[in-house]
């Protein structure tokens, strides 16, 4: 395996928003080819419960995309007033610079995917990591399988506020959990970058909490 490759892949794998391409189409070929890598991440007892809404009809994204604004657009002011004066400072104008765009343009993107898992969480911490645990790799091996192909996505949760109305929409089972919206799109480029990240060894510890990892 060429390290190299996937190291690249694993560490430039960014949330895109500002840089997805609203004009090209997306072929729902590369769509399937991709969740086909995706539900290939582990699964909890081998459930396998995930389920995939793939969404490129534009009244559908149309209405999707009205109740994304509406509650993204209140986010959106209200991170503006908690981070004060910082708001017009780098790298936080940079960063509510980018979720915006999002909010504006949501149905111009060409596909909307939506990860579901069977059945409602519980409401306890070991049984809720167990149900989301079965869906969140297979979203992130979802998302690298489109990286690799130059597309673009970024997973967000601003529709699960209105969660039944959308799945009205949808047309979702009562017993069905969205677990986010993730617009897709080829990127306008493929030069990006690793993240600015703290320090493994500030964030890792060894046996005991606090303890370094790396001393």
């Amino acid at each position: 395996m060429d390290t190299a490759v996937t190291d690249h892949l694993l560490s430039t794998t960014r949330a895109v928003r500002r840089k997805l391409d609203l004009d090209r189409p997306v072929e729902p070929e590369v769509i399937a080819e991709c969740l086909r890598l995706a539900v290939q991440a582990p699964t909890p007892g081998a459930a396998q419960s995930w389920r995939w809404l793939v969404v490129r009809d534009q009244e559908v994204r149309s209405r999707l995309g009205a109740i994304f604004r509406e509650v993204g657009t209140a986010y959106m002011q209200r991170r503006r007033e908690a981070a004060g004066a910082a708001a017009e400072q780098q790298p936080m104008k940079r960063i509510l610079a980018s979720g915006q765009h999002l909010v504006d343009v949501i149905e111009r993107v060409p596909v909307f995917v939506i990860p579901c898992l069977q059945g409602r969480p519980h409401g306890d911490n070991a049984a809720d990591s167990v149900f989301y645990g079965g869906i969140f790799p297979a979203v992130w091996s979802f998302q690298l399988a489109l990286r690799s192909r130059g597309l673009g996505s970024t997973l967000t949760s601003y529709h699960l506020v209105k969660e039944a109305e959308a799945a009205r929409i949808l047309g979702i089972p009562d017993d069905v959990t969205q677990v986010g919206l993730l617009p897709v799109a080829y990127t306008t480029t493929q030069d990006f970058k690793p993240g600015t990240r703290q320090p493994v060894e500030e964030l890792s510890y060894l046996d005991h909490w606090g303890t370094p990892l790396v001393s």
